[in-house]
């Protein structure tokens, strides 16, 4: 289910935008939910909780936390998600740039610039999931997992269980080296342990014996490791940038 974030202090145009989202989804027969946010410090404080969005919908010019450094905030540990501002002000168009927003769209919005702009950004959506997923057989059937979904998976007597950021946990039985090699090709995961393999899209902070999540949790990192991991957890963050 795509998850939706739209954020506006401003209580007219976040009902407007609710409106043309309810239209949007019941004309393209789209599957989502989405969370209203009045501010920009309730959406960051979600963000910090774990809670994560598949596309953010932002006011620029908000009080306290403005739309750029909730922006900014997604950027810290999602490259992909698809941003799109809409603002009254052309002020902050070329900073948009900055935090590689899909789209910035002057108020008011048009219900025919809204469903062009969706339909686009959909389609860039679509196209991401498509290439970065896994199917998996699990003992509930066969199952595709989203890459940027996963968290971490771990290996446990002849099982490997996929720690996804919805807090679901899938159970597999199945060789763990398989999975390590298909999950290392995407770029972003590193290896911390024998046992482990982490999302870097989800790293908090390394040290010698232990990565610590976003999502609150931790893996142990293998004796002798910690300075090789941290070199690759900087090469990817280098990278992204």
């Amino acid at each position: 289910m795509l998850q939706i974030a739209v954020c506006d202090d401003n209580i007219e145009d976040l009902s407007a935008m609710v409106r043309l989202l309810n239209l949007y989804r019941a004309e393209r027969h789209l599957g989502c939910e989405y969370a209203v946010f009045t501010n920009g410090f309730e959406l960051v404080s979600a963000l910090e909780k774990g809670k994560r969005f598949d596309i953010y919908c932002l006011d620029i010019l908000m009080p306290g936390f403005t739309g750029m450094d909730v922006a900014k905030e997604i950027r810290s540990f999602d490259k992909t998600a698809p941003i799109m501002f809409f603002t009254s002000s052309v002020e902050f168009a070329l900073e948009s740039y900055s935090v590689k927003a899909f789209n910035y769209i002057l108020k008011p919005i048009s219900k025919e610039k809204f469903f062009i702009t969706f339909d686009e950004m959909l389609e860039q959506v679509k196209v991401k999931n498509d290439e970065d997923a896994i199917v998996v057989k699990s003992s509930d059937g066969i199952q595709r997992i989203l890459v940027s979904g996963l968290v971490f998976a771990e290996v446990t007597g002849r099982k490997v269980l996929y720690h996804l950021l919805s807090g679901k946990v899938i159970e597999c039985t199945e060789p763990f080296s398989p999975v390590c090699d298909l999950l290392m090709k995407f770029g972003h995961f590193v290896k911390t342990h024998r046992s482990y393999i982490v999302n870097m899209q989800y790293v908090d902070t390394i040290d010698d014996h232990r990565v610590t999540l976003q999502t609150g949790g931790s893996v142990p990192v293998a004796q002798g490791k910690g300075k090789e991991i941290k070199h690759r957890y900087l090469a990817y963050q280098m990278e992204e940038e």
